[in-house]
């Protein structure tokens, strides 16, 4: 399968990873969630080209996660903004910096740790069942519905289970 086509799966991963599955596109996504609503702020807060700037936002802007208003007409200039759908990756932003804090931080520490506004102490992102409220791990299990990627898999699941190795 060739990476244009993953977004065609019957996987919500893979049909994630066709909207935000490169390397810019998180950081577009962080300034985002950051302010930047500008592309002069976009492009010096990621340090991509100006080339990949432009059709990431292009991008984000085709698959609904950021509106773009205009702001200038000559030369043409606009500004960006979230999206519901936009604003509804927080958690997977937040998910994939917190794994970097514990595993990437070459034992400084996390170089932007997370502070609830709201009563000022430093905070983790969690996942939680939405029913009782205990922390999902790894006893959450799958159900593939008729015509899932996983109901097409010849393999049997496994439990999943952490390696004694640590990283």
């Amino acid at each position: 399968m060739k990476w244009n086509e993953v977004g065609s799966q019957a996987c919500s991963v893979a049909r994630t990873l066709a909207v935000v599955g490169d390397r810019w596109t998180p950081l577009l996504l962080r300034e985002a969630f950051g302010g930047a609503t500008r592309f002069e702020e976009f492009l010096e807060g990621v340090g991509a080209s100006r080339a990949i700037v432009s059709e990431r936002l292009v991008k984000l802007v085709e698959d609904g996660v950021l509106d773009r208003e205009p702001y200038q007409d000559n030369p043409p200039r606009y500004t960006y903004s979230l999206t519901q759908k936009g604003l509804d990756l927080l958690p997977v932003l937040l998910t994939l910096q917190e794994w970097g804090d514990r595993w990437l931080d070459d034992g400084k520490g996390p170089p932007f740790p997370l502070v609830h506004s709201a009563c000022g102490k430093r905070t983790h992102a969690r996942l939680h069942c939405t029913h009782c409220n205990q922390p999902l791990g790894l006893e959450i299990e799958g159900r593939p519905r008729p015509g899932s990627w996983a109901r097409d898999r010849k393999r049997t699941r496994r439990p999943l289970r952490p390696s004694r190795r640590r990283a």
